[in-house]
C-alpha cells in the first residue's frame, strides 16, 4: 500500500521551540525521553530511533547523514525553512497543539498557522497552575478555573490532563470541602514566591472531575497521557485500566477519552478498552516514531488486536523540533500500510476495505472526533 498521497490530521502534537531557546538546546535531547544529562549527551545517540532518524534527516535535507552535517544544514535553512519542508514533505494537514509544554520556551500557535491548519489542546494542570498563582481564596480560584474552560474557547478542540505525570491514572472522588483544604495548604507553602508545578493528589483529582463535568456537557475530547514518558513519571500508575471507574461513571459516557502514545507498554489494555467502551479512543502518536522500527510495527499489531479501527488515530506527539512531526508522518503511514498488508494477506480485509481504514486513521476518524 501507497499512503504517501493521505493529508495527515496529526490530533496530538506540541510547539516549536523558539530560536534563541533551540540554539542552547541539544539536539539529541529531542530524541530521548530522558534527561540526564548521561543520557542526552551520550546514550541517546546510540539508540535505534536516532541512528534511524539521522539517516532520514539526511535525506530529506540532502546532507551527510551526520549529525554535525545535519545541524550545519538546518543552520543555513533557518527555522522557517526548515519547518516548511518537514511539514510538506510530511504532507501534514493540521496539527491539534498541546501548548502547555515549556510554554515559557516555544513559538506560539500563531506562528505555526504559516504551515498548518493548527487547534489548541488545552492542558488543565498549566492551567490550574496560572490560576492558583494568580488568586488568594479557594472559591475564587475555582471560579475562575470554571469560567476559563466553560464554555471551552473558540480554538479549543480538546481538553488534555497530565494526570498521568504528577499522580498517576487512579482518580479518586474528592469532595470541595477537602479540594479546598488543600488550596489552602498549597497557597501556604507558596509564599515565599516559588513558581508551581501542581502535585497534589486531591486538588488534581477535584479538578479533573470538575472538567469531564464540562468535557460532558459540550461533547468535548480529553486526551490523557498514558504509558511511557520521561522519568518524572511513574509507570506503574499509568495504564489506562486504571481509568475504569471514570469509564463506568454515567455522568462521563458523553466524555470522548482519548489514550494518549498507544498507552506503551500497555498496548492490549487500550486496546481493550476501546473495544469495549464506546468514549475510549487511542492513538499512536510517541510509540511512532520512537521505538525501533520493529517496536512501532508490534505496538500497533497490539492494538488492532482487538480496537475497532474507528477508534485509532494518527498523532506524532513531536515536539520542539520540525523533523519529528516528518519523521512520524513517514514511519506512520509506513508502519500503517505494513500492518493493514499483512491484514488482506491474511484475509481480514480487502484491499479497498484497507485503504478507507488507512484514511480513517490518518485523517478521518480525527475529523470526525473533534468535529
Amino acid at each position: 500500500m501507497n499512503l504517501t498521497e493521505i493529508s495527515l490530521i496529526d490530533q496530538h502534537g506540541h510547539n516549536l521551540l523558539r530560536p534563541e531557546v533551540a540554539a542552547d538546546y541539544p539536539y539529541p535531547a529531542v530524541f530521548t525521553q530522558g534527561y540526564d544529562p548521561e543520557i542526552i549527551n551520550h546514550h541517546a545517540r546510540h539508540t535505534l530511533f536516532y541512528r534511524r532518524s539521522l539517516q532520514e534527516i539526511g535525506t530529506l535535507l540532502d546532507c551527510e547523514a551526520e549529525e554535525t552535517a545535519i545541524l550545519a544544514r538546518r543552520q543555513n535553512l533557518g527555522l522557517e525553512k526548515l519547518s516548511e519542508i518537514c511539514f510538506n514533505s510530511g504532507k501534514i494537514e493540521a496539527i491539534y497543539l498541546d501548548d502547555g509544554l515549556e510554554p515559557d520556551a516555544i513559538l506560539p500557535l500563531s506562528w505555526h498557522e504559516q504551515f498548518v491548519t493548527v487547534k489548541r489542546v488545552l492542558r488543565l494542570e498549566v492551567l490550574a497552575e496560572q490560576l492558583i498563582l494568580q488568586t488568594e481564596d479557594f472559591a475564587t480560584f475555582l471560579t475562575r478555573f470554571l469560567q476559563e474552560i466553560d464554555p471551552p474557547p473558540v480554538e479549543v478542540v480538546a481538553f488534555k490532563s497530565i494526570v498521568c505525570y504528577r499522580t498517576g491514572l487512579e482518580i479518586d472522588t474528592v469532595t470541595t470541602k477537602v479540594a479546598s483544604e488543600h488550596f489552602d495548604n498549597l497557597k501556604q507553602q507558596l509564599a515565599d514566591g516559588r513558581s508551581l508545578r501542581l502535585v497534589d493528589k486531591p486538588l488534581i483529582d477535584f479538578l479533573l472531575h470538575q472538567a469531564l463535568l464540562i468535557a460532558a456537557k459540550y461533547g468535548l475530547p480529553v486526551q490523557f497521557h498514558t504509558g511511557f514518558g520521561d522519568p518524572d513519571l511513574d509507570l506503574r500508575l499509568a495504564n489506562p485500566l486504571l481509568l475504569r471507574p471514570l469509564l463506568e461513571s454515567p455522568q462521563y459516557r458523553q466524555v470522548p477519552f482519548v489514550l494518549l502514545h498507544a498507552a506503551y507498554p500497555y498496548m492490549r489494555s487500550a486496546g481493550y478498552l476501546a473495544s469495549v467502551y464506546p468514549q475510549v479512543y487511542l492513538d499512536f502518536g510517541l510509540a511512532v516514531p520512537f521505538l525501533s522500527f520493529s517496536g512501532m510495527g508490534h505496538t500497533l499489531r497490539q492494538l488492532l488486536e482487538l480496537a475497532p479501527t474507528s477508534k485509532l488515530m494518527y498523532s506524532s506527539d513531536a515536539k520542539f523540533i520540525p523533523e519529528l512531526y516528518y519523521l512520524a508522518a513517514k514511519w506512520g503511514r509506513q508502519i500503517l500500510a505494513e500492518v493493514l498488508e499483512e491484514a488482506i494477506a491474511s484475509e481480514e480485509l480487502t484491499a479497498t476495505e484497507a485503504e478507507t481504514i488507512a484514511i480513517a486513521i490518518l485523517r478521518q476518524n480525527a475529523l470526525d472526533l473533534y468535529h
